[in-house]
């Protein structure tokens, strides 16, 4: 049991790593931000598919459940789309600093779609991120498109997240994936058609960017997805949360790494950024701790 935790907790971080190697694959990637996203979606999708039918993975579930499903493939669509696009006016490091700002956005948004009461700590927290905002808008105003566009892409993925919990409780990860997958790229595609983009050129792709495309849906969509359930087997969520703050970390010592100059910043930006992801680990910890102790009020209510 033990070393199934080991294993569990390594390929978490495995996980994560190469989560925050998608922010580096956007910006290697050639194409623009909206066709990029719908030929990631379009492959995973694919992808999942095919792991479904080798899993023997059933697709049946019930039309209006369905039909939520692919709405909220339009949400991480978005997501997605304003994510890459923040990569493309900015770089990696602003995009993953103010992306964090999506475990904020998730605290808002828990109360009106669960009816929960605000937590003091929550607000605290979330003024805290505003001031790292500030200190980064200061440093930083070049990009404050790619600001913009990260914490729209940050509100997104919250909203998703929010969303998604109750269809992760009832659905199969990865029945809910193929639909909400399909449900991107078909909003994308109808868009796509009616303004007239998908020329012969949309479909040109050179090898290198499809090579890229390819381990984003595969890698970095598809496996990371379906095995992010199947260590939270063996970790406690506490962990797994923990562990997932990592993302923008790895994600920016990776850019400085690869793009050396261009992804170096002004010291206050890493003084804004570490506030942000502060906020976000102390939240977690805070958690953890009120979890604990509703537990053990419940076990002596029990007893």
């Amino acid at each position: 049991m033990q070393n199934d935790n080991f294993k569990s907790y390594f390929q978490l971080h495995l996980i994560v790593f190469i989560w925050g190697f998608t922010a580096i694959l956007g910006a290697l990637i050639s194409l623009d931000a909206l066709p990029l996203v719908w030929w990631r979606m379009s492959i995973a999708v694919l992808l999942i598919f095919i792991y479904m039918k080798w899993k023997k993975i059933d697709f049946t579930i019930a039309n209006s459940t369905r039909l939520l499903m692919l709405l909220a493939g339009l949400v991480i669509a978005m997501h997605w789309f304003t994510f890459f696009k923040a990569i493309k006016v900015s770089n990696v490091s602003v995009t993953l600093a103010c992306l964090s700002t999506g475990a904020f956005f998730t605290s808002l948004l828990e109360p009106i779609f669960y009816g929960r009461k605000v937590i003091w700590y929550e607000v605290v927290f979330g003024l805290l991120v505003v001031l790292g905002l500030y200190i980064i808008f200061q440093v930083e105003g070049d990009y404050y498109l790619g600001i913009i566009l990260a914490l729209t892409s940050a509100f997104l993925s919250a909203s998703f997240s929010v969303i998604n919990g109750k269809f992760a409780k009832e659905y199969n990860a990865a029945t809910v994936s193929f639909y909400e997958l399909l449900g991107g790229v078909g909003f994308l595609s109808i868009y796509l058609l009616f303004s007239e983009q998908f020329t012969q050129s949309f479909f040109q792709i050179s090898i290198s960017d499809l090579s890229g495309l390819f381990i984003l849906a595969s890698v970095c969509t598809a496996y990371a997805f379906i095995a992010s359930v199947a260590v939270m087997k063996h970790l406690s969520p506490y962990t797994v949360m923990l562990t997932i703050n990592l993302e923008p970390i790895y994600g920016i010592v990776l850019a400085i790494m690869i793009f050396q100059e261009k992804e170096k910043m002004n010291p206050n930006f890493y003084l804004g950024a570490a506030i942000i992801l502060s906020t976000v680990v102390l939240n977690g910890i805070f958690k953890n701790f009120e979890k604990k102790k509703k537990l053990k009020l419940n076990n002596k209510t029990n007893y």
